[in-house]
């Protein structure tokens, strides 16, 4: 898709102008310039590789529509403030502002003691974020420090852990509620039974199945309210596995039992100022590793302490490396750690071997049926229980 973006997108916008503008609006943290009229976002994607989304001012008002009408407590005739935790805002996101609903961005790198004076000064009604982030919040409600009482706890991004949703729902007192959605479309989101539902009615998911036996199979995605960029039969590396009985709910929708893709984990640097350990959250690193190189076609960092880092890359047609792309990867790893005022921490950089194994059918899946984690951290906190440490 990204080798023939320029033939592909229908609004005449070429490749190289999209990636500038996105990467400038990462840079800067503006993210209001759009090229015209149409919305431009950059997005790692599940299988590790950059790729930009293009939305018109039509697109973004459907998806608007779709993702309040899906995910709203109530009617649109009762006022909502809505506090949304991303690494990237959009125009796309802030299209659901209006006199009855406030919309808040949260930004990702900011400290977390900020985003929680915030949100007990703004009160919002409903929380959407990451389940990362919803834990560490989980956590400061459990100690008093955060004081708010949402209404409704949707996570988004990264696949929600079993774990993780059980204390998360425990210490916000609901339960949680999930988006599924990706550069290639809103694709499913969760009934008030909290079980996801395919959006069949703006969607096609056909099934290519890893395991018919245990319902997991990847999806194949047709978007028919996409028009700047057609997403037609576009194959997912995510593993999702399909819900055996029938929802509760009673919607005709394809019911998934579980998202297994997208399976990171937050790092923790030391801080300069005090040499505690603060969270950084895994889509920052995957951005640092995979916007150094176009030669990178897929890695594994795994952090074995605060101040150690293995990165194993694997380059396309086979390569063996380069020292310039280690230097990139490695500088803007740096370059993250002094913007979050942390410590510079070791890298030691391999060659990826052995990490996935494809079939004649072409899909990729970890050896021995293990989930395949970009991003994983390998040692464990001297407290989980405190979100600051």
């Amino acid at each position: 898709m990204m080798e023939h973006f320029d033939r592909l997108n229908t609004v005449g916008i070429k490749k190289e102008e999209a990636f500038a503008v996105a990467y400038e609006a990462e840079r800067s943290r503006d993210f209001a310039p759009m090229i015209g009229s149409i919305t431009i976002g950059l997005s790692s994607g599940t299988s590790g590789n950059r790729g930009i989304f293009l939305v018109s001012p039509q697109e973004r008002r459907a998806w608007a529509g779709t993702i309040l009408a899906k995910m709203l407590p109530k009617s649109l005739l009762h006022k909502e403030r809505i506090s949304f935790f991303l690494r990237a805002n959009s125009n796309l996101y802030s299209s659901v502002s209006s006199k009855w609903i406030q919309f808040w961005f949260y930004d990702l790198l900011t400290p977390v003691e900020e985003h929680i004076k915030r949100l007990n000064e703004q009160s919002p009604g409903i929380v959407v974020a990451p389940p990362s982030m919803l834990r560490i919040l989980a956590e400061a409600k459990r100690s008093g420090q955060l004081r708010i009482k949402p209404q409704k706890v949707i996570s988004v991004v990264e696949v929600l852990d079993k774990l993780d949703q059980q204390i998360i729902e425990t210490h916000f007192e609901q339960r949680i509620h999930q988006v599924y959605q990706c550069t290639e479309g809103l694709l499913a989101c969760t009934c008030p039974y909290g079980t996801l539902h395919i959006n069949e009615n703006i969607v096609v998911v056909e099934k290519e199945y890893l395991d018919r036996m245990l319902g997991r199979f990847t999806p194949i995605v047709t978007d028919f309210s996409r028009r700047a960029q057609p997403i037609i039969r576009y194959r997912l590396n995510d593993v999702l596995t399909e819900r055996a009985a029938p929802c509760p709910c009673g919607s005709p929708f394809l019911a998934l039992e579980a998202i297994e893709g997208r399976c990171d984990d937050i790092f923790y640097f030391y801080r300069l100022a005090d040499n505690r350990l603060l969270p950084i959250f895994p889509d920052f690193i995957s951005r640092a590793i995979i916007t150094a190189s176009d030669e990178v076609s897929e890695y594994v960092a795994v952090q074995h302490a605060p101040d150690r880092l293995e990165i194993s890359l694997r380059f396309k047609d086979g390569g063996t490396g380069s020292e310039w792309v280690e230097q990139k990867i490695t500088q803007a790893i740096t370059d993250l750690s002094v913007k979050m005022g942390c410590k510079p921490t070791v890298i030691h950089f391999h060659l990826l071997q052995n990490e996935i194994i494809r079939n004649d059918n072409g899909y990729e899946r970890p050896e021995e049926m293990k989930k395949l984690r970009r991003v994983e951290r390998r040692f464990q906190l001297e407290s989980e229980q405190d979100p600051f440490l």
